[in-house]
This record gives structure tokens, C-alpha cells and sequence, in this order.
């Protein structure tokens, strides 16, 4: 077994903020804690969104679910409600996100591996089969293809008799991300913000519980980001978001209390927490004085967390269970309003049934069995978690000046900005841990030689014949000369400049596939090639 290298270690956190061994008053001479913090439920949000945090309801437990046939992702789904899950999330396989139907030879060996297959209504449909979508509200992790799948989403509420008024839920649908880390993008800039502002645009009107972005950091991070960084480019795309809605003439407080975000958990516990508290107080801070936001809601920052599935180790996976449960209580300390958990076996595939399970356990013991949730913001008054804050928030305001700098989030991101600074950071965190000045267990420390066998799930290529089966079964039996024209309609209104949702619906509930309405915009649209390199 070996262990840590000997040595002073560097106290720095993830984003290279220097800590001190001990915090005092000293750390806050000066600095007004009621002005700064606010009580929970007041401006600027500081401590939470609401009066009551957790004891007036808990978070959302929203396990990230999805993998091979509809079918069977919609009895995960229903093992997880039974479980005590209380809200949906929609993971959609690689062709899917790329918008592809699974027969094209594009989509070939990457069927309901990374999430559900998803290639008309008639799979959305079955993807829902039985679950009341007026009585749970469902998030969809998906960017470019995002206003289609929605449009599928709302086609089947509206069979099962939901007025579009009482649908709630969230579809990610943020595109800069895309470019900034993921690179599930398809369409250049200026199209994909259009299809971003056209689904906010059309929630404002017709679906005021849905929530038409959330705009994430999660991926960010993933990619290597610090914690510095996914708070201030997550931001930034947020401000984004905010100026191009107001140049469609939409009113701020129309459609800012439906903006969302979706954030990483990562190891370093009080930094995570400190980025949540400082998200809060910047976004409150920015929409009232910088957007002119009256309404509270619109200055209220609501967020999802994940815990961090690059953190995940393969070696010696039984501690990854360790991980995610100190990952979730900083999520929860943090005061997140809903949560994923990962499974204990992400590190060699999709979550099993079991896994699945202890990650949502996981939570309900947090919940139930720690008091965390007794009080709001526990940590509130901390010398060193109050610092901290400040610290990261005064990091993330240096990073929105050099966006600014640089002509904003779009130029930035066509520079290659975003990317170098991921990758940077990225590069510094492997260094840290191939020179053990960062340790992780079982991996460059405390390592082992023992092997543990765990059950994987697998998804059966059978499932693969009979997805590819039921499509084209669907493009026999469905009026074809009404997709044809419900494409055509499609492809007039996106040389114009009408919103898409409309047509786009129309074109859903033909039964024309993702692959062809994406087929349509692509033609109009083009792809994007970046321009930037290191």
C-alpha cells in the first residue's frame, strides 16, 4: 500500500485561493455582515432564496436517469418515484443529443449508451407511459436539439390532458456552455441563440411554471474547470442569456424568474458551499442594478446540483460513495433546490439499479437523520466561510471583467478564451496529482492491489433491433405528406424570423423524427467549425 508523499502541504483550494490556518474578525474588519448577507429570503440572497430553507420543504431529489429503450428508462423511472424520488431527469444518448435518429449511420454504436434513445414522439411517448406529467415536474438535459424535445415533451403533457399552464420542469437548453466546454453544438452562435430566446419566449407565454434554460456550470467543470471559473463563465452565459431575451423586447421580469442553473459539486467542501452563497448574491446583485429587475423572483438564483462525476474513480469504487455523500452535503449546506446524486459505479458505466438507489438513499439519510436541515444556512457567520465568499466572488468579478474585455461572452468564446483557461486549469489539477501535492484516494495514494468485482449495467444490443424496428414501423404508418409539409412550414419559418416553436410543434406531432427537423435546420442554419486553436 503506499501513502502520501511526505512534505508541507500547499492549504490553496481547487481555484488556487490561498487558505490560512486560523480566520477571525480580522478576516471581515469592515465588511457589514447584515448588508452583505442579508437575512435568508432577502436581498441579495446571500443565505437563500427562502425564509424557511429546508424546513419548509426539502430539496428536489432529481436522480439523472436514462439509458437504452424508452421503455426501460420508464421503469427506472418508476423505481426510482417508488423509491422516494420526487422529481424527474432525462439523460439522452449521444445521437440524440447530436441530433440524429438512431438509423443514421452517424449514430452507429452509440445507441442508449449514454442516455435514452429519443427519435420521435412516438419513443417520448413511451418514455412516459403511465407518469402523470401533471403531478411531477421533469428536467431534460439536452442543448442543440433542446427545443424539439421539448416540443415532444409538451405533444405527450398535452395527450395526457395537462394544460400548458400547469406543466412544470426544466429543459437545460444552454448552448454557450456548448461551446465554452461540452461541444455538443451544432449550429453557429447566432441561430442557436435565437432557438434559445424562441423557447423562452414561448414559456413566458404559454408555460409560466416551466423553467426554459438552465444554464450550467456542471460541464464546466468537468472539463477541468476550477470552482472560480464555473461560477463566473456560468454567470457570464447567464448575463448573456438575460441581454439577448431583452433585445427580443421581452420585459426582464417576465421571463427572469423562470431562468435556472445546474451546478457541479466538487471535493473541495467549503469552497463548493462558498460558491453557491456567491452565486446567489452576484446574480441578485447584477439583475437588480444592472438589468433593472423589480420583481424579487426575477433576482432569485435557483439552482440543480450534481455531484461531480469527474471525481469518480474506478479504482477502488466503494469510495466513491464517500465522495458523493460529502459532495450532496455541501450541495445541501449550499442550499441547492434540487439534487442528483451519482452512482457509486459511473466510472465504468451507467449507474445500476443498486448504485441508483444508494445514490437517492444517500440523500433521503442527509435529509432525514443529519439535522442539516433544521436550520437555514448552518454555516452562516463562519470567519472563514464568510471570507471564503468574498474571496470567490471577488475571483468570479475579475473573470467578468476580462470577458468584457474581450468584447463579450461571444467574442470570448469565438477567441478561445473559455477554452484555455478550462484547459489550464485542467492541466494544473493533473499536475498537482501526478507530483501528490493533491492526494486522491486510492488513486496516487493509499492505493491497492485488490480487485472488486461490481455488477454493471449493459445495454442489450437486442434493445438497439427493436429501437431501430419501431422507427421504421413509424415512418410507414404515419402520413408522410403531412410531415413533408409540416417540414417545408419548418424550413420557411427559419429563414424568417418567427418564433419556432409553433412550427416545431406541429412538426412533433406529425411524427416527423429529430433527425429530420434537425435535418431541416441544419440546411437552413449550417454547423459550426470553431476557429479558435491552442
Amino acid at each position: 500500500m503506499s501513502t502520501p508523499a511526505q512534505g508541507q502541504p500547499v492549504y490553496k483550494t481547487s481555484s488556487q485561493i490561498p487558505v490560512q490556518p486560523v480566520y477571525s474578525p480580522e478576516q471581515l474588519a469592515g465588511w457589514d455582515y447584515s448588508q452583505e448577507s442579508g437575512a435568508p429570503g432577502e436581498f441579495p440572497y446571500l443565505r437563500g432564496v427562502h425564509a424557511t430553507g429546508y424546513r419548509g420543504r426539502l430539496w428536489t431529489m432529481r436522480m439523472f436517469a436514462g439509458f437504452g429503450l424508452p421503455q426501460e428508462t420508464n421503469a427506472r423511472f418508476k423505481f426510482l418515484l417508488s423509491q422516494g424520488q420526487t422529481g424527474l431527469s432525462v439523460a439522452f444518448d449521444m445521437p440524440t443529443l447530436y441530433g440524429y435518429d438512431t438509423d443514421d449511420p452517424r449514430a452507429a454504436g452509440e445507441f442508449g449508451k449514454c442516455g435514452v434513445a429519443i427519435s420521435s414522439l412516438a419513443d417520448m411517448e413511451s418514455l412516459f407511459d403511465g407518469i402523470p406529467l401533471g403531478q411531477i415536474t421533469t428536467s431534460m438535459t439536452i442543448n442543440a436539439p433542446a427545443a424539439i424535445i421539448w416540443a415532444m415533451y409538451i405533444a405527450v403533457a398535452e395527450k395526457q390532458g395537462v394544460p400548458l399552464e400547469q406543466m412544470g420542469g426544466t429543459i437545460q437548453n444552454d448552448i454557450l456552455k456548448e461551446y465554452l466546454a461540452q461541444n455538443e453544438y451544432i449550429f453557429p452562435p447566432a441561430p442557436s441563440m435565437r432557438l434559445v430566446v424562441d423557447t423562452i419566449e414561448f414559456a413566458t407565454r404559454h408555460l409560466p411554471r416551466w423553467n426554459p434554460i438552465s444554464i450550467s456550470g456542471y460541464h464546466i467543470r468537468e472539463a477541468g474547470s476550477t470552482a472560480v471559473q464555473e461560477l463566473a463563465f456560468t454567470l457570464a452565459d447567464g448575463f448573456e442569456y438575460v441581454r439577448h431575451c431583452l433585445e427580443r423586447g421581452l420585459a426582464v421580469d417576465a421571463f427572469a424568474p423562470r431562468l435556472s442553473f445546474f451546478f457541479n459539486v466538487h471535493n473541495d467542501f467549503f469552497e463548493e458551499i462558498a460558491k453557491f452563497r456567491a452565486a446567489r448574491r452576484i446574480w441578485a446583485r447584477e439583475l437588480r442594478d444592472t438589468f433593472h429587475a423589480g420583481n424579487e423572483r426575477s433576482c432569485w438564483l435557483r439552482c440543480h446540483a450534481q455531484t461531480s462525476g469527474a471525481t469518480l474513480t474506478a479504482q477502488q469504487p466503494e469510495n466513491n460513495v464517500v465522495r458523493v455523500s460529502l459532495q450532496a452535503l455541501a450541495a445541501v449546506l449550499g442550499g441547492c433546490q434540487s439534487l442528483h446524486t451519482n452512482g457509486k459505479d459511473e466510472a465504468w458505466a451507467l449507474p445500476s439499479e443498486q448504485a441508483a438507489l444508494l445514490a437517492l438513499r444517500t440523500q433521503q439519510i442527509i435529509a432525514h437523520e443529519t439535522g442539516v436541515t433544521s436550520t437555514v444556512d448552518p454555516l452562516g457567520g463562519s470567519y472563514f466561510l464568510e471570507e471564503l465568499t468574498n474571496q470567490v466572488e471577488a475571483a468570479a468579478r475579475d473573470y467578468f471583467r476580462r470577458v468584457e474585455d474581450l468584447g463579450g461572452v461571444i467574442p470570448a468564446l469565438e477567441l478561445g478564451f473559455f477554452q484555455r483557461e478550462i484547459a489550464e486549469a485542467a492541466f494544473r489539477y493533473q499536475q498537482e496529482e501526478d507530483h501528490k501535492q493533491r492526494i486522491t484516494v486510492g488513486v496516487n495514494a493509499f492505493t491497492s492491489s485488490d480487485s472488486l468485482e461490481i455488477p454493471l449495467l449493459r445495454v442489450d444490443e437486442a434493445g438497439e433491433r427493436e429501437h431501430l424496428r419501431r422507427l421504421n414501423a413509424l415512418r410507414h404508418s404515419r402520413d408522410n405528406h403531412a410531415v413533408a409539409q409540416k417540414l417545408q412550414a419548418l424550413s420557411q419559418a427559419a429563414r424568417g424570423s418567427e418564433n419556432l416553436m409553433p412550427p416545431l410543434l406541429e412538426a412533433v406531432k406529425a411524427y416527423a423524427t429529430l433527425g429530420e427537423m434537425m435535418g431541416v435546420l441544419r440546411d437552413v442554419f449550417g454547423e459550426y467549425q470553431p476557429s479558435w486553436g491552442f
